[in-house]
């Protein structure tokens, strides 16, 4: 295993780069970005919903950095070829420009101090659809690298545990995220208190549908991490991916019982 582990994560920055320059450069963007959010959230000093206007564009940065990072990284696995056929390219643009749209729309929201997400207010209204459809353009490049992953030439444990990691963050995200953007807002109940999880803010008093969605985002990292401890063992692998999904299925009918993760 040790020798596997070296070379499955070299040390070699330049192939953060060359792999998936387009994802790459995307995020160093996105994290350079998140520096004149944090600025506004600390000189501007409006709230909305009792937080600061700027505290949901500077999680989407952080979440999309690392969520980019992430592409760009496991792009040195995929097969000899698939990164250079049309079909490849032209999906990287449009995730490109997804991330984008989605960032800009978060951020105009929080400069004119409404809400980006559940607003059925006149043009956010109209618009919400549409970032939804982008959004899940943005997850689909998970599909698209785990997919291609399955004809990767790598042990059968950590092959296995990239594709079902990668097809798993875009299933599961899909699911809750897509049922979440049916409410009329993240919360399952009426908060009393406000009482949330430091840094997280995740409610301690009613469901809350963003723990699901966030263990589904993850799951990209957890799966393959547990391919790379047992490279050339699938059974554990399978097993990791059914009580992963069970733990997001679970937390997820948990939030819409209006029962708080703590």
């Amino acid at each position: 295993m040790t020798s596997f582990a070296t070379a499955a994560l070299p040390a070699r920055p330049d192939r953060f780069w060359s792999d998936a320059p387009a994802y790459a450069a995307l995020t160093l963007f996105v994290a350079l970005t998140a520096l004149p959010v944090l600025a506004a959230m600390g000189l501007d000093a409006r709230l909305f919903q009792a937080e600061s206007v700027w505290l949901k564009p500077l999680k989407f940065h952080i979440a999309l950095a690392i969520y980019l990072a992430t592409l760009a990284f496991y792009a040195r696995w995929m097969p000899a070829g698939s990164r250079e056929t049309r079909f490849w390219r032209w999906h990287v643009r449009a995730v490109v420009f997804a991330v984008l749209a989605e960032l800009v729309w978060i951020g105009a929201a929080a400069a004119v101090g409404t809400a980006s997400h559940f607003n059925k207010d006149g043009l956010w209204a109209a618009v919400y659809p549409v970032m939804g459809v982008l959004a899940i353009t943005l997850t689909s490049a998970s599909l698209v690298m785990g997919l291609a992953m399955r004809r990767a030439d790598l042990p059968a444990g950590f092959r296995l545990s990239l594709v079902l990691g990668m097809v798993s963050t875009f299933a599961l995200t899909l699911v809750t995220a897509g049922t979440m953007a049916q409410f009329p807002g993240h919360f399952v109940g009426m908060p009393v208190t406000g009482a949330t999880l430091p840094v997280l803010g995740w409610s301690r008093e009613v469901g809350d549908l963003r723990v699901a969605h966030f263990f589904a985002t993850h799951a990209l990292h957890g799966l393959p991490l547990v391919g790379w401890l047992v490279p050339q063992r699938t059974g554990p692998v399978w097993v990791a991916a059914g009580v992963y999904a069970a733990l997001v299925i679970g937390l997820f009918v948990q939030a819409l019982m209006g029962v708080p993760v703590i």
